[in-house]
């Protein structure tokens, strides 16, 4: 019987391709997320090894403002004291200490080089010889003097400098001028980020980053045969509360966790992706067995005449499956390796510099791949390998074709409706609970799809039958023949219409939720802000004081207001605070009080949420006890509470108040307002302001609302882009069920010609056949797209102001506009291939 499988598969290998492409992309999506994950992840840790591997131990502190145990104020990193301390360790050979921030590059135009998050500055630390260890310089030598700074390879080459030029370079504070004094390779994480890294002489550095004389961290060598648990040990005794040492073996694990953990997440994304395409994919593979045994009931039947058992039938056809799902899985696993290349060489291009590293093809890789192509293969070819066990041995003396009956049906669209009902019952209730009805909605969600999946065949005649008058009208016999062959057989229109359902049903729904956020938090930004413009810098962090005076003298100004972001003890709660100027805030920000007047920021006192006042059982006109950062308290009023909104914290407080509380006072955003609103004047009057600052980013209110809706548009057009394997599949399942349903009516499309239905009606019948089938599918699919957005929303309604359901019929139209041209599209070879039938050939056929 295996070898009757085998000659069954090569015998119709051209109906059989359909499958094997739908199996091979899911395989190849599947290989080529493993494969590129752990090439990433070996190329990471050796990097990381390779950082480590001369360290001994490291030494890092972390910064803190309150009193140390004798009530002194602890030092802000390691001191000379303290190094001198460590270097006279046992087995110590050198300590190199580094202290480092932000500090971004400006081009040739005055833009900012690299993605701002990974653009460092760090010391450059030379031992005895005059070198630092840690980097390679390939011009030049690092910086002595405190006009000169040295660049990484990548961004001198980016920036077009040299050695000798003169390079601009934005810190926290002012930009400023430096020469370059050499140009360097180096491993470091965040020009391989595609930030740049930037090395200034240590004094320099000290006084940017930290305070003169102190570093943040030290790396330290031993001296050989030194055992670095030894030397660990006796470092730990001599650091102060804030400073913490690990080996640097310890670092390299930890780094290795840290990689395996951010590859995690991307992993499990792409694998959630490909397994909906294997899911799409099961249908494609189902609808072809079931539709090659139904063509070959007499071949069947004749093996079960001449001896073959029912477990004969059905193994034969598992064994075909097999050998598709073999063949399948090889080449995908192939692409897939191509498919990791790629991703790895589009990373580069994208500006991430990827460590140079082997192609890692794991077992594990190799083992998913083939069986995941196999077991879907067989999972999705089981149940009419059942069915071609049931054929009787009389049928091989009769038709072809068995009569189709609906009594089959029955069982399935009890099924079908019990699980929709479950499923939609779950996701209303899910809906009901709100926040916390995420996983309800998502369990709903999966019964209601394989619900109406199960219902498909049934909902088809209804469905189609709406649109049958129009066929019948605009395309005459035609359109009623295509309308009639879409319901002849309602297993295969559901089967092939369930693939664009399941795709459909995602991009509406992501689409649906994607938008309504869009616009409510463009709603919230537009009502909430009143400034002209965001002032940021491109580095996340907070901006320098120093940037705030100048816009508050740029002309122009009426008003500033600087957001500093802070935590307040209030009568021993803990709660967020935005630090504000009084006179300013309410020029810049829509903030509306509820009870009392923010006029009071003035005479110490404070302002607080509404909701948080209520939680708290706090009104205006109390007074509490409020303790600063510095661990200081003061007795404060509450002067207004207001209604919160994403744009301030639960507490306003005067910038007067806080500062001085503050040891660096953090800034994230400064909002300024404009005599004349935003004009290219106004706006070039504030870069000017700054000094042309290219770490700094001057943002207007679409360019405030481009920030956030942002996010949301590209985070959709990444899942556009993941989902679209799932709709290919979906469109070669159109394909593969037109092209087996034409040679299945060789016959009857033959005497169509006979009695005179000319070439072009032939193909026009076949179009829209796959027209209707494929937008019934997009219409079911939107359908359960939205109402599952719906639901979504309403669980995140309470945590977006303004949140109001959208619903986007533009992007609607066009989904099912594309489904129709989807049809279109996959019938282009069977509708070729039907009209070119031989008439006389056809009629003849068997």
């Amino acid at each position: 019987m295996f070898r009757t499988a085998l000659r069954t598969v090569l015998a119709h290998k051209a109906r059989l391709l359909m499958t094997v492409l739908a199996v091979m992309l899911g395989v190849a999506f599947v290989s080529g997320t493993l494969v590129f994950t752990d090439t990433l992840g070996n190329a990471f840790n050796k990097q990381s090894a390779k950082s480590y591997k001369d360290v001994a131990v490291s030494v890092s502190t972390y910064e803190t403002d309150k009193p140390g145990p004798d009530g002194k104020k602890p030092e802000p990193g390691l001191g000379p004291k303290t190094l001198d301390r460590i270097g006279a360790v046992d087995g110590v050979k050198t300590v190199t200490a580094r202290v480092d921030g932000f500090a971004g590059v400006a081009d040739p135009d005055g833009k900012l080089i690299g993605n701002g998050w990974s653009n460092t500055g760090t010391n450059f630390s030379p031992a005895e010889n005059g070198k630092d260890a840690a980097y390679d310089f390939t011009e030049g030598a690092g910086p002595t003097e405190a006009g000169q700074v040295a660049l990484d390879r990548s961004t001198a080459s980016r920036g077009e400098y040299k050695v000798g030029d003169r390079v601009r370079v934005s810190t926290n504070g002012p930009v400023k001028e430096y020469t370059l004094s050499g140009v360097f390779t180096t491993e470091d994480g965040a020009v391989n980020a595609g930030g740049s890294l930037v090395l200034f002489e240590t004094a320099v550095a000290q006084k940017l980053y930290l305070e003169p004389g102190y570093f943040q961290s030290a790396t330290i060598t031993a001296e050989p045969g030194a055992s670095d648990k030894a030397i660990l040990a006796d470092v730990e005794a001599l650091l102060p509360e804030d400073a913490d040492a690990q080996t640097g073996a310890q670092l390299a694990d930890e780094q290795a966790r840290q990689i395996e953990s951010s590859l995690s997440g991307i992993n499990q994304m792409l694998l959630a992706f490909a397994a909906i395409a294997l899911f799409v994919g099961i249908f494609l593979i189902s609808n072809t067995f079931t539709m090659l045994v139904a063509q070959r009931t007499k071949e069947l039947a004749l093996l079960r005449a001449v001896g073959a058992s029912r477990r004969q039938v059905k193994r034969s056809v598992m064994a075909e499956a097999l050998v598709v799902g073999l063949v399948a899985s090889a080449i995908g696993f192939v692409l897939g390796v191509g498919l990791a290349v790629a991703l790895r060489s589009a990373m580069s291009s994208f500006g991430a510099k990827v460590p140079a590293g082997p192609l890692v093809i794991s077992p594990v890789a190799v083992a998913a791949a083939f069986g995941v192509g196999v077991v879907i293969t067989l999972i999705a070819a089981w149940l009419p390998s059942r069915r071609a066990a049931k054929i009787p041995p009389v049928a091989a003396m009769s038709s072809v074709h068995a009569v189709a009956t609906m009594k089959s049906l029955v069982l399935r669209n009890s099924i079908g409706a019990v699980l929709t009902l479950i499923g939609a019952a779950g996701i209303i209730a899910g809906a009901g609970v709100g926040k916390d009805g995420k996983l309800i909605i998502g369990a709903g969600a999966f019964f209601s799809l394989v619900g109406v999946i199960v219902l498909i065949p049934l909902l088809s005649r209804p469905v189609i039958a709406l649109v049958q008058p129009l066929l019948n009208r605009l395309f005459g016999v035609a359109g009623k023949l295509a309308g009639l062959n879409s319901v002849r057989n309602p297993r295969r229109t559901g089967a092939t219409a369930s693939a664009l359902a399941i795709g459909l049903t995602l991009v509406t729904g992501l689409t649906t939720v994607g938008v309504t956020l869009g616009q409510a938090i463009d709603k919230m930004t537009t009502d909430n802000i009143k400034a002209d413009y965001m002032i940021t810098m491109a580095s996340g962090q907070g901006l320098d004081e120093s940037a705030v005076k100048a816009l508050e003298k740029a002309p122009g100004v009426t008003a500033v207001s600087p957001q500093r972001a802070s935590y307040l003890s209030i009568d021993g709660e803990d709660s967020s605070a935005s630090g504000v100027s009084p006179t300013d805030v309410q020029r810049v920000l829509s903030v509306k009080t509820v009870s009392g007047s923010l006029d009071t920021l003035t005479d110490d006192a404070i302002a607080v949420a509404s909701d948080t006042a209520e939680s708290r059982g706090w009104k205006t006109g109390d007074t509490v006890t409020v303790t600063y950062p510095d661990d200081r308290t003061a007795r404060l009023r509450i002067g207004a509470t207001y209604e919160q909104n994403e744009f301030v914290s639960a507490a306003l407080i005067s910038t007067d108040l806080l500062d001085p509380h503050e040891a660096r006072p953090h800034t994230p955003e400064v909002y300024v307002a404009m005599d004349g609103g935003m004009t290219e004047a106004n706006e070039q009057a504030l870069v000017d302001a700054l000094g042309d600052n290219p770490a700094i980013s001057v943002n207007d209110r679409q360019d405030i609302r481009n920030m956030f809706g942002g996010m949301i548009n590209t985070a959709l057009n990444i899942m556009y882009g993941l989902l679209a394997m799932a709709l290919i599949i979906a469109v070669l399942g159109v394909v593969n069920t037109l092209a087996m349903s034409v040679f299945e009516r060789q016959q009857e499309i033959g005497m169509l010609r006979a009695i005179g239905l000319d070439r072009r009606r032939v193909k026009r019948m076949i179009r829209l056949e796959a027209v209707v089938i494929s937008v019934f599918g997009a219409v079911i699919g939107v359908g359960l797209g939205t109402f599952l957005a719906w639901a979504i929303g309403e669980t995140i309604r309470d945590s977006i102001p303004g949140y109001a359901l959208v619903l986007p019929w533009e992007r609607i139209g066009i989904f099912l506009v594309l489904a129709g041209l989807v049809g279109v599209l996959a019938a282009l070879w069977p509708a070729r291939s039907a009209s070119r039938l031989n008439m006389l050939t056809a009629i003849k056929t068997e």
